[in-house]
């Protein structure tokens, strides 16, 4: 199975030159420190930066310089900052190519379910519902089973919603799935020694397998 920063450094991979791209809180954020050599974007959050470098390494943070999820950021040399409205101007313009989230439900529509939990408290929906409202493309990044070991892949979500039928492709620890049109999660790619038999018990949604799946490669 792969931990935190494999799906972050999987997910690198659909990343291509001259994107823009925005991150979302969690997992997503490690994919900044996977972008391929020779691969130029420009990673963006919405609390107002153009350019975002990797995160820094400890001792050489600087406090004034965070993500959306509070975490201190570095910027590369063509970076710029600004204020959330124009930032939500960039996104609510379809300015951004590919967006990258974190999540706590997907339906195998492509619904996704990510910004609250009944009877818990959060401080506000943040910028995913424009996020999935506006973007392109639109990439899950999750662990596919709870701490109870029940699967967060399902054939409708139970949590509020964040987006509907919004979601292209989603990567766990155990798979690549691309949402199909017509509905379900179709295994495109297992994660290193993860065999299809886990996965099947691991997913809750309607499950596509076409002829042998590959193993990924990191």
């Amino acid at each position: 199975m792969l931990d935190k920063n494999g799906i972050a450094k999987r997910i690198a991979r659909e990343v291509k030159d001259g994107m823009f791209v925005n991150l979302g809180i969690g997992i997503p954020t490690l994919v900044a420190n996977y972008i391929p050599d020779g691969i130029n974007v420009e990673l963006q959050s919405e609390n107002g930066i153009l350019g975002m470098g990797p995160f820094p390494y400890e001792g050489e943070e600087d406090a004034d310089l965070i993500n959306a999820g509070k975490q201190t950021v570095t910027l590369l040399k063509s970076a710029s900052i600004f204020d959330s409205a124009m930032s939500f101007g960039m996104i609510r313009a379809q300015k951004v190519d590919l967006t990258i989230l974190g999540a706590m439900e997907v339906s195998e529509s492509g619904d996704i379910a990510n910004w609250k939990i009944p009877g818990k408290m959060v401080k506000g929906m943040g910028g995913a519902m424009d996020l999935v409202a506006s973007a392109k493309n639109i990439i899950v990044a999750m662990q596919q089973v709870n701490k109870a070991g029940e699967s967060k892949l399902l054939p409708k979500c139970d949590l509020p919603l964040t987006g509907i039928r919004c979601i292209k492709k989603v990567v766990t620890e155990l798979g690549v799935y691309e949402i199909v049109k017509e509905g379900g999660f179709k295994l495109l790619e297992r994660a290193p020694g993860v065999t299809v038999e886990q996965i099947k018990k691991a997913t809750a949604g309607k499950l596509i397998i076409e002829g042998d799946v590959p193993e990924m490669v990191i």
